[in-house]
């Protein structure tokens, strides 16, 4: 019944985390919009809804609903940008309108983090925007410039710590294969020693498919199962953050990793090094590369 009543433009995506969250779309596409490699909101024009629309939105959730929702996600691709005083009477809606609401969730690009104060941020995160969803990609600055992601891992670190500082939980995503065979191995170790710097409370793999962004696979060599794996072992290996969980589940990823930093660590290495192992056995597969299915994703 509620889904009847909001409204969506496709397509509408979410963190595997906010699977059972009342999703509100308060701007729609990415702000930021031009990593190479990501297409997930290349067919939308970036826009922000207005206040009064998404308090209407919020309203119209029935009585009867709205003593089950305990968390929401704010969506499209960046929500964190929307403007700081519509943000907090959104906000303010949702605790008034959903008595049992625990937290709300965001993506947050490096964009957005630089349109917020350290005190903006405290006051969103003591208004229930308690975790932000960050994409990293890469702690790799050669490989950051090639996919156009537009800020430098130094700049996003500080960013990230901005948001910590604000009491804001962080889950941060890196993406295997993104840097192709040429930079495989500074891209994982990179990455790795990123994590371990911010020690996030979370820390999520995806690996790089086709959507969208075929131009960005004709200049890269795309790595193998093999090379994916190799390079999943290879950042495992250099990971060693002091307080952080790390998950796989996406539904790009092959690999299924599962545990926390650090008395998790030499499990999940030795995880993936058995996939390693079982993978060189198939060397077909080994050598053969992803080609997903876009409709999947």
């Amino acid at each position: 019944m509620i889904f009847n009543r909001i409204r969506y433009e496709e397509p509408l995506f979410r963190p595997p985390s906010e699977a059972n969250s009342l999703i509100f779309q308060a701007t729609i596409g990415c702000s930021q919009n031009t990593c190479r490699f990501c297409g997930m909101y290349k067919m939308k024009t970036f826009r922000i809804r207005p206040v009064s629309e998404m308090l209407a939105e919020i309203h119209s959730v029935p009585e009867s609903v709205r003593p089950h929702v305990q968390r929401v996600f704010i969506a499209d691709g960046d929500g964190l940008v929307y403007p700081q005083a519509g943000l907090v009477e959104l906000l303010d809606a949702l605790s008034t309108t959903f008595p049992r609401l625990t937290r709300v969730g965001a993506y947050a690009s490096p964009n957005s983090l630089t349109t917020k104060t350290e005190e903006e941020l405290t006051l969103l995160q003591q208004k229930k925007l308690r975790i932000l969803y960050f994409g990293l990609e890469s702690g790799d600055p050669d490989t950051l410039t090639l996919v156009r992601k537009g800020f430098a891992p130094a700049e996003m670190l500080a960013l990230c710590k901005k948001a910590q500082r604000a009491g804001m939980k962080l889950s941060v995503t890196a993406i295997l294969g993104l840097a192709g065979r040429a930079r495989s191995a500074e891209h994982a170790k990179a990455t790795a020693a990123w994590i371990n710097e911010l020690s996030p409370e979370y820390f999520s793999l995806l690996t790089m498919f086709r959507r969208h962004n075929d131009d960005y696979f004709k200049e890269i060599e795309p790595l193998s199962y093999g090379g994916i794996l190799e390079e999943a072992l290879s950042m495992l290996q250099e990971l060693n953050p002091q307080r952080t969980i790390l998950r796989s589940n996406h539904v790009s990823n092959f690999l299924n990793l599962a545990g926390s930093y650090p008395k998790d660590r030499e499990r999940l290495i030795e995880t993936a090094q058995r996939a390693l192992a079982e993978a060189r056995r198939q060397p077909i597969w080994f050598n053969e590369v992803p080609d997903y299915q876009e409709e999947y994703y």
